[in-house]
Order: structure tokens, then sequence, then C-alpha cells
């Protein structure tokens, strides 16, 4: 197998996000009205604004300890709301500070959004049935619905679930074909197949290292290969070649340690035919010449 050239995705598609700076291990974001500073360790690079751009944003999180990137607290500047309201493209949806630094959203996400959405659009047949695992707070869940599709959005976070409910009010979705459902990721899949439940699609982002409702352990680079190898099986056979699957596949991975090369190849031993792209996921930098680098994907389209 040879590999192929990378693509890089930027996702310059919002209107309440932007990277105002980054620089010194650390972004400074505008999300809607509220300002932050997040842990970022690929900005290598000097920051351009002075400091105390940085030193008056509303919230600030500090990590406790250089090797840990989710543990830490917020230092709030100001008094900010339990949640506020953003957009992207015709999809709002709420945000909020947890205690992993996150802002409940990831926004280079937008780019399997929206490859999602079409992929959907152009499907033939009956009503396209997308499969979300490790969904969080739900955005893809949600774009996939308002594209057409019926979805399953599968998480081991009863809180995450909870989040994407509110989400799905926000959106002025809640009437959607959503089923929402806290389980282990495998354990899912696996059962799924043995009922003989069929997607058009399936989405996955799964975390380095979790632990499914029932203590189910999840570590990525043992664990991947097996999902990806299930998740072709839950996919529709292709009318024109029953040996093979028809649909799309998205896959997401935070691993410094994992190449998209490595993400591509294993996803390629399970899917046959159909149209690859796999490499960065990016957001655009405003008023300078940079991205900053996110995550690795992999994702195939047999429509």
């Amino acid at each position: 197998m040879t590999a192929h050239a990378p693509k890089i995705l930027v996702a310059d598609d919002w209107r309440d996000y932007r990277i105002l700076d980054s620089g010194n291990g650390a972004k400074l974001e505008q999300v809607g009205p509220y300002r932050f500073v997040r842990p970022e360790p690929q900005a290598l690079w000097a920051p351009a604004l002075a400091a105390r751009e940085w030193d008056s944003a509303d919230a600030i999180f500090a990590p406790s300890s250089v090797d840990d990137e989710e543990g830490g607290r917020w230092r709030f500047n100001r008094e900010l709301p339990q949640t506020w309201t953003l957009g992207w493209d015709d999809l709002r949806f709420l945000s909020r500070p947890t205690p992993f630094r996150h802002l409940a959203f990831f926004p280079e996400h937008s780019v399997h959004w929206r490859f999602a959405r079409d992929c959907i659009k152009a499907h033939r047949g009956a009503q396209p049935e997308v499969l979300n695992l490790f969904g969080y707070t739900g955005l893809a869940s949600l774009a996939c619905a308002k594209a057409g599709a019926k979805v399953t959005h599968v998480d081991a976070s009863k809180k995450a679930i909870g989040f994407a409910r509110d989400n799905q009010a926000e959106a002025g979705l809640s009437q959607a074909p959503i089923r929402w459902i806290c389980d282990d990721a495998l354990a899912f899949v696996k059962r799924e197949i043995r009922r003989g439940r069929r997607y058009d699609g399936i989405i996955l982002d799964p975390p380095k290292f979790g632990r499914g409702p029932d203590g189910e352990t999840w570590r990525l680079e043992s664990d991947l290969p097996a999902l990806l190898e299930a998740c072709q099986q839950l996919l529709r056979a292709n009318p024109d070649d029953r040996a093979s699957a028809r649909g799309f596949m998205i896959a997401t991975v935070y691993a410094v340690r994992l190449s998209y090369i490595a993400l591509d190849q294993v996803a390629r031993q399970f899917f046959e035919g159909g149209d690859w792209e796999a490499g960065e996921m990016a957001l655009p930098h405003a008023g300078r010449d940079l991205v900053v680098p996110t995550a690795i994907f992999s994702r195939w389209r047999n429509q």
C-alpha cells in the first residue's frame, strides 16, 4: 500500500469562533461574545498580540502540569453565564466551559459536518441512517439530522448526552429522529451487528483512553482496528458489489503518537473501493498567515 498525499482541512466557515492569537503553547480564542485562553501544545511559535490582550481574556485555563492535556482549572476574570448560544451555518448550539478545558464543541469538526451533510443529500433510496460513535455533545448528530438523516448517537457519558439533548432543543430539532444511547461504542457496534442493523454513514471520534458506562476500557492503539472492522460490517452492502459496502465513514483522532498515515492505512484495511481522504485538520488564524493543527483524520465515501 502506498501512502497518499495528505490533505489539510481548514475549518474556515465559522462566524462565532476565531483564533485571535496563538503561541508559546496556548491560544487566545473568541467564542461568541467571550474570549478564552486555553493550552495548545502545537503552537510552538511566538504570539503576536501583547500580553495585556491575553491577560484580559474572560477566562483562562491553567493546566495542572505540562504533560496533562486536560487536567487543571479555569480562572475567570469576570462572571460568565452557565451557557451561551453559538451558530454554525444554520445550526444553533450551546457552548460552556467544562472541567477538562473544552468549551463543549470542537470547531475543527465543521469540515466533517459539511462532508457528512453532502453525503446525506447525495444519498439515493430510503431515508439515510447515520451512526455517531463517541458523539460527545451531539453537533455532528444534529448536523446529520438537519440534513435529513435518522441518527443513532452513542456516548459513554450520561453528562455528555445531557449536553447533546440541550443542544437538540437549542437547535430547534426536538422532533428530529435521533436515538440517544449511553453505551460503550465497541460493545454497541457488536450488538448492532448481531441484530442485523445497517447504516449509511458512520462517524467516530474516539479518545486515546476511556471507560464505558459499565467499566469497559478503551485504548485507541489496541482497540481502533477492531472498531473499524466492526463499523465496516454495519454499513449497507453495495448492490453492485455485495462484497463491498456503500455509504461514508469519518474517523478523527487526537493522538500525537499516531500519524495520519497509520490511521488511514488501518482504515483502508476494512473499507473497499470508493474515495479516500486523509491528513490533518486545522483552524485558521485571524491576522496571521498561520493555521493551528488540531487532529488527524481519515474519511471514505462510496455512494
